[in-house]
């Protein structure tokens, strides 16, 4: 009997602890099947890629790409900050922040944004992903060289020609008069892209070696040119003669330059230059790049008037002539 009573105290006794950390903590003696508070799933950057975008002559528009790698349960509240900073200084030059929102199910999520920053130089890219403001992630990449992307205004598929056995800018005599030279140059291009030229202009000058002055300048419009065609553009100009030049031309695409090229016309035929570099100084005539058609005398053609303008015998003789005139006098005076 005393046993019996003692087991059930017992179970009394245990009830009431069980009432009593039911009471304490909620929850401990709920239904597992039942839904209740859950632990975010752990969120990471899986990559980031950057792409150009829009490009104009000071700045450039980075394309942005993160892939968010979600696992386990629901996370809530999930922002991504994109930052852009200078290279060089490290002041902060571009920021923008997605709201992702709730991320769930197991996988990946894209997020993607644009940054506008100065197309110069190089910048550190960072993602860094949020949840409920907290930090939770972040990761970047670095992009440098940005001066030698191409403006939208500049972009063309067409350009001089690069082959030693096609250069992109030859010229041939045409005539000479009366110390003028008519050259036909000829400006070779090729469209490297897939869709027929857009309208363009080829402009030349020549430009005396030696003092870089500009003796001529033409221009001519480019026609239409098949995509992995080659085409040539000619022109004409006149310029003094027995002087030696270098030609520029260049390509035009709505009043931007998009490519240049460089020859070299040698009329004198003392010395000749290159591309690069020329020999030697030769004596200059402004006179002869001034524009007029007037024929003006050389020095040595006066001085040659001079030396031949006195008809008849030299000085010398007309001295002996004298003496002897003067000795014959005294003769006959005797």
């Amino acid at each position: 009997m005393p046993r019996d009573r003692t087991l059930a105290a017992g179970a009394v006794g245990l009830v009431t602890v069980a009432l009593l950390v039911a009471a304490v903590v909620p929850g401990v003696l709920a239904d597992p099947t039942d839904d209740g508070p859950t632990r975010p799933g752990p969120v990471r950057i899986a990559e980031t890629s950057i792409a150009p975008g829009t490009v104009s002559g000071q700045t450039t528009v980075l394309h942005v790409q993160t892939r968010l790698d979600h696992r386990g349960n629901p996370t809530p509240n999930v922002t991504v900050r994109f930052r852009a900073t200078d290279a060089d200084s490290g002041f902060v030059a571009a920021t923008e922040t997605v709201d992702v929102g709730t991320l769930d199910g197991d996988g990946e999520t894209l997020v993607e944004t644009n940054l506008t920053v100065e197309r110069e130089g190089g910048y550190r890219i960072e993602a860094t992903v949020f949840r409920d403001g907290e930090r939770i992630g972040s990761g970047g990449k670095t992009v440098s060289g940005l001066q030698a992307l191409t403006p939208e205004y500049a972009r063309t598929s067409v350009g001089f020609t690069e082959s030693a056995a096609l250069p992109p800018v030859s010229f041939s005599v045409a005539s000479v008069s009366q110390n003028r030279t008519t050259l036909d140059l000829a400006s070779t291009l090729t469209n490297r892209g897939d869709e027929p030229s857009e309208d363009l202009r080829v402009t030349v000058v020549l430009r005396q070696a030696d003092s870089n002055i500009v003796a001529a300048r033409s221009e001519a419009p480019v026609g239409t040119i098949r995509p992995g065609r080659t085409e040539t553009v000619e022109t004409q100009v006149t310029v003094p003669s027995e002087y030696n030049y270098y030609i520029d031309a260049v390509l035009w695409k709505d009043g931007v330059v998009v490519d240049t090229a460089r020859s070299a016309a040698n009329l004198d035929p003392t010395e000749r230059i290159s591309v690069n570099e020329t020999e030697r100084e030769v004596e200059l005539r402004v006179e002869d790049f001034s524009g007029s058609d007037d024929e003006r005398p050389r020095p040595e053609a006066t001085e040659a008037a001079t030396s031949t303008s006195a008809p008849g015998f030299g000085v010398g003789v007309a001295v002996v002539a004298l003496l002897s005139l003067a000795l014959l006098t005294r003769r006959w005076d005797a």
